[in-house]
């Protein structure tokens, strides 16, 4: 139902109808203007470069409360100018070329890290594609919040069938929205943008963990392949040697054989840490964005933090810092800005009117106007469907935040045992094991000399050796990779899609 009253006025002409309308309009208008800057011609929505960005909201420690207050994202969105885009630098420059440069002031003896990060927050898709998702979502904040446009129309009519009289008119109409629908239509997609901000964050982050994981175990395949070159190189001296003591009798043709099998499997260990090599580097360009990558030296070792990490400390450190939980946080603010805009819809919008009609009945005539105020009364939709919805939606956005905790606790628990098991490992190897097994082949090796013990007892232990330099490289491995994903608040998998927050 609408309730329409209508003042028709005579002899009125077309501009002071126009000042009546605007007149009419105005105290409802400017209830709904969102403040701008004072900054001549600037528009309400702005959003800073991804590279700028920070955290939408602040994350309290443990236990998270509710409500969350929003820091001065918003006010800053909407006191902003607009900017059509995320700014973005795709030319990124080659890998020689960076890798030639300095990182932090320090010059570089092979590709470091820093100079991969680099390319790949400049290149990798997934970051421009998390940019672009930004952008769009300013102009859809910018968008929300404007009024309608009036409507202008025109009227002719033939009164009669003599053709002798006319009436023609104009029509000027504005529809009011009111009470603050079009200013939380805004609110809630800059809750949006802060979501995807957040979401930025943490495609960043899983792109720089993977850059650095992948780094790693190219530190550790060139590790592997200098160690697999090295045992071939004993080896194949081996095999002299066993020719000639095979030539004065002194070793039997079994262990000549012997040698020659250990140097075939060492070279099978060359050709795979040669493939492996290749793979690793493949995978180090896709990652940073490029086609292809050559490889080359890489500076820095696979050395390990002194510093003892803690569960619970870890878990606090993720709580409070992770950006899947801080776009939770807008998504919960976004839900109780919806419910709140759903309860102000049974508040009618205003329609504003203004008509001119002339008349010529042939003998003469003139024109008269008429005002017409309009507005639905809301007697049986009152929107209470769409209001329950929002408040489950709230609810669900609650319990989603609830669940992340739990998911990042769960998550966390997997790679800390990695933490540890790989920790214990590389103490114990550096420690006890490394130590005594080099002992071991040095006194084995002076045994064979004095002719002491065989020439394939010296092969086993040779081999026993390079076994255990290769399992102390997958600790030191495996123990780098659970620091990283841990410093990286388990964002990893640039390729994949993003974790729990609800991304639109």
């Amino acid at each position: 139902m609408r309730l329409k009253y209508e003042c028709r006025l005579r002899l009125i002409s077309l501009p002071i109808l126009a000042g009546i309308i605007v007149f009419a309009c105005s105290p409802l208008l400017l209830g709904q203007q969102v403040r701008h800057s004072g900054r001549s011609g600037s528009l309400p929505v702005e959003l800073p470069a991804p590279e700028t960005v920070r955290p939408a909201v602040q994350v309290a420690a443990k236990p998270l409360t509710f409500p969350v207050e929003i820091d001065g994202t918003l006010q800053r969105l909407l006191e902003g100018g607009p900017q059509d885009g995320v700014t973005q630098n795709t030319s990124s420059g080659s890998v020689d070329q960076i890798a030639s440069e300095s990182v932090a002031g320090k010059p570089m003896t092979g590709l470091t890290v820093e100079a991969l990060e680099l390319i790949a927050t400049k290149s990798n898709p997934s970051i421009l594609r998390a940019s672009a998702q930004i952008a769009a979502a300013r102009g859809r904040a910018y968008q929300a919040g404007l009024r309608s446009n009036p409507e202008v129309g025109f009227d002719f009519q033939q009164l009669g069938s003599s053709g002798r009289a006319e009436q023609y008119g104009v029509l000027v109409q504005q529809e009011v929205v009111r009470s603050e629908k079009l200013r939380l239509n805004r609110s809630i997609v800059l809750h949006e943008v802060a979501a995807l901000e957040q979401a930025w964050v943490a495609q960043r982050q899983r792109v720089l963990t993977d850059v650095r994981i992948v780094y790693t175990r190219a530190l550790r395949a060139a590790k592997q392949l200098e160690l697999s070159r090295q045992l071939v190189e004993i080896g194949l001296q081996g095999i002299d040697v066993s020719k000639q003591l095979l030539h004065i009798g002194e070793i039997s043709r079994a262990e000549l054989l012997q040698a020659e099998i250990e140097v075939e499997s060492a070279e099978l260990v060359l050709r795979n840490a040669e493939n492996h090599q290749a793979a690793v580097w493949r995978e180090l360009a896709a990652v940073i964005g490029q086609n292809a990558l050559p490889v080359q030296p890489l500076a820095g070792d696979l050395a390990s933090s002194d510093h003892d990490l803690q569960f619970e400390q870890s878990l606090q450190e993720l709580l409070s810092g992770s950006p899947e939980v801080a776009a939770l946080f807008s998504d919960i603010e976004r839900a109780r800005c919806n419910l709140r805009r759903q309860q102000v819809e049974t508040k009618p919008n205003v329609t504003v009117r203004g008509l001119i009609n002339w008349r010529d009945n042939g003998i003469g005539g003139g024109p008269d106007g008429a005002i017409t105020v309009a507005m639905p009364l809301p007697l049986w939709n009152k929107n209470q469907g769409a209001i329950r919805e929002a408040r489950y939606q709230l609810d669900a956005a609650q319990h989603a935040l609830s669940q992340a905790e739990l998911q990042l606790k769960q998550r966390l628990t997997p790679v800390f045992e990695q933490y540890r098991n790989s920790q214990e490992e590389v103490r114990r190897y550096e420690a006890t094991i490394l130590p005594k097994v080099a002992e071991t082949l040095e006194l084995t090796r002076k045994a064979y000399e004095l002719g002491q013990v065989s020439f394939t007892s010296l092969l086993l232990v040779q081999r026993t050796y390079a076994n255990t330099q290769l399992a102390h490289l997958d600790a030191q491995e495996e123990l780098r990779i659970a620091q990283l994903k841990i410093a990286g608040m388990l964002l990893s998998g640039s390729f994949s899609t993003p974790g729990f927050a609800t991304r639109r």
